[in-house]
């Protein structure tokens, strides 16, 4: 393995629109296999937070990356005695709830911010190598959140036979994920935002876009507008079909950066060629095709990715998704080393 320093400056390019001095690599996450592959070190069973944050850490140090990747606290919207989602490699969007409507809504308590928070960022900070800063990540956005409570199916429904609960559902969410940001945005160690929200199926947006458009994008603007405030770059996680709504990405909302692409809905080349003037562009080599496609042939991919990028910045390589279980350890593996080697 090559050792890379890390340099956050390479990133901070990248998520600029510029020409970083060297490929910059960008994954949302990875797992335990690639973690223990990159360290060297597997996570005792007992680990806690923070032992758990120093192995990413150095997992993404290791792998020659510029940053590493924390949520700001173990704040959910979720109650804490909810008896949880299916632990597996999907589930459905309809799969348990909290509420439905009115009547069920009535008496609900909020998680708040505030109950949530703790030292993890600080004591992070204290591990990270130097020039490596670290990248907040959300607790889900508004859209992931409004399912994970109310259900896809019945948030259809909800729409047309509640609006006002929903904008209320939305206005609660949305301001608990702005009071969430607001401290870790003014941390010197972070070096940028994550808001992370799927908003899309393969063919079209969850919601119709004008919905999107009065109930969740208001407050993405909002916390892009924080992040600016402080001049830290906000990025997009958001899986799905965007091409209809990539105008209130780049020109509204004003993401500096958006992450997340499938060749089935917008090959990363053709995404890089449409839209790299107006915001940077992350990953993209696809998650299908790294699990099926030979290490030879994901190098040459991720090498042309970047050869088609080296003279007009604003990308990083990294997977159009992330890392998960079942992504062959010498896929990812032909992938960074692109980087690595360029």
């Amino acid at each position: 393995m090559l050792k890379r320093e890390p340099n956050f400056e390479n990133m901070l390019k990248v998520l600029r629109r510029q020409v970083p001095d060297r490929p910059v690599l960008y994954e949302f996450g990875m797992n335990g296999d690639i973690y223990e592959r990159l360290t060297g070190r597997s996570l005792p069973k007992n680990a806690d937070i923070y032992e758990t944050q120093k192995w990413i850490i150095d997992a993404f140090a290791a792998g020659g990356y510029d940053y590493a990747p924390i949520p700001a606290s173990g704040f959910h919207f979720l109650p804490d005695d909810f008896e949880g989602h299916t632990k597996g490699a999907s589930r459905s969007l309809n799969e348990k709830f909290v509420f439905t409507d009115s009547e069920s809504y009535e008496g609900f308590k909020w998680n708040e911010p505030k109950d949530y928070e703790d030292d993890r960022v600080e004591r992070a900070a204290k591990m990270l190598p130097d020039g490596m800063k670290l990248k907040a990540k959300g607790p889900g956005g508004v859209m992931e959140n409004m399912i994970d409570l109310i259900g896809f199916d019945n948030l259809c429904y909800m729409l047309y036979d509640e609006p006002e609960l929903v904008e209320e559902v939305a206005e609660q969410i949305g301001k608990r994920l702005y009071q969430y940001y607001e401290p870790i945005v003014q941390n010197e160690a972070v070096g940028f935002l994550c808001m992370n929200d799927d908003w899309g199926f393969n063919t079209q947006t969850f919601l119709a876009p004008k919905d999107l458009r009065k109930y969740v994008f208001p407050w993405n603007k909002k916390i892009v507008d924080l992040a600016h405030k402080y001049n830290k770059p906000i990025m997009l996680h958001s899986c799905g079909y965007f091409t209809e709504v990539i105008d209130d990405i780049c020109d509204d909302m004003k993401f500096d950066a958006r992450h997340s692409y499938e060749d089935n809905i917008m090959p990363v080349e053709e995404a890089y060629e449409k839209y790299h003037d107006r915001i940077a562009i992350l990953g993209g080599i696809d998650v299908n095709f790294i699990c099926r496609e030979t290490p030879e042939n994901i190098y040459r991919r991720s090498r042309e990715m970047l050869e088609r990028t080296a003279d007009r910045g604003g990308y990083a390589l990294g997977s159009g998704n992330s890392i998960p279980a079942y992504i062959p350890v010498d896929g990812y593996m032909a992938m960074v080393r692109a980087a690595w080697e360029s």
